[in-house]
């Protein structure tokens, strides 16, 4: 931490590790908060104003990377030399699973360099490097050995920042039914409209026309799955609806035509959305 004088009478503050404001006096003692009379103090300001931006920063470099996989986006690889050196993209990018672009596993990413390339740890538990010019960092459902990633990964002690290896994922039925809706999560009954809309902003779906929807890309063509989810009074009891997908021009497809991606992206949305409804009993108690 660098210390930095505040105020008058020798506080001096400062950033420490989890990104939190700390103080201490002049004799050096570190104070267990920082001093009231100091909030107003431009430095302290400044290095709140500092910490919010730093927590954005993260958000936005996981919601990034989130993007690339889900989008199955290759990703040139000199974009994650550029950004390496931030410590919040490294925080994010570290153990990631890498592939080259025709999908052969690579390894978990440790590292990028301008002149040696990616560095990856294999799944033999060896160093490489990977030097092509474009990778992917694959959605699990993609990936045929995820469960022998998944072991190699807690014997590696790795710690995703990602939700990539330890996802849900659901597998569309090699014989899908003919139509154009999924039923499995229809009917979580919720007691107002506004629950389950709420739901939907704390796990980042969008509500449109009365659907929660979730954009996904697959193999570079634009869908988008929909839950139905009612539009009624906000106070109105309501319970969650069929998934469906969309094409490109806003019809809606069948579901053979429904890629990996897009069909497990749905089905954890639509399965999300169902756990919060309101179980028997609890409503009576």
């Amino acid at each position: 931490m660098t210390w930095v004088e505040a105020g008058t009478g020798g506080y001096q503050v400062a950033l420490d590790a989890e990104g939190r404001v700390v103080c201490r006096n002049a004799a050096g003692r570190p104070l267990k908060s920082v001093p009231s009379k100091l909030n107003d103090d431009p430095v302290v300001t400044g290095l709140k104003q500092l910490t919010e931006w730093l927590a954005a920063h993260r958000r936005s470099c996981l919601e990034d990377v989130e993007r690339w996989m889900v989008r199955s986006l290759p990703v040139p690889a000199a974009v994650l030399v550029a950004v390496w050196p931030d410590e919040a993209w490294q925080e994010v990018l570290r153990d990631v699973v890498v592939t080259g672009v025709d999908g052969e596993v690579a390894g978990f990413l440790r590292g990028a360099d301008a002149e040696r390339g990616l560095g990856l740890v294999d799944l033999d538990g060896d160093t490489v490097r990977l030097t092509a010019g474009e990778i992917r960092i694959p959605h699990p459902v993609l990936l045929e050995d995820l469960d022998e990633l998944r072991e190699f990964a807690v014997e590696l002690g790795v710690s995703q920042q990602v939700q990539q290896l330890y996802r849900e994922v659901w597998h569309r039925p090699a014989a899908v039914a003919a139509g154009t809706e999924v039923t499995d999560y229809s009917g979580g009954r919720y007691k107002e409209l506004r629950e389950l809309l709420g739901r939907c902003a704390r796990l980042g779906y969008r509500v449109r026309g009365g659907h929660a929807v979730l954009p996904v890309v697959e193999g570079g063509l634009a869908l988008e799955a929909r839950v139905w989810v009612g539009d009624y009074y906000e106070y109105d009891a309501c319970e969650t609806g069929a998934l469906s997908w969309a094409g490109p021009d806003g019809k809606v497809l069948p579901l053979a035509q429904v890629g990996p991606v897009a069909w497990s992206e749905g089905m954890r949305m639509a399965a999300a959305l169902h756990a919060g409804r309101t179980i028997e009993g609890e409503e009576a108690a």
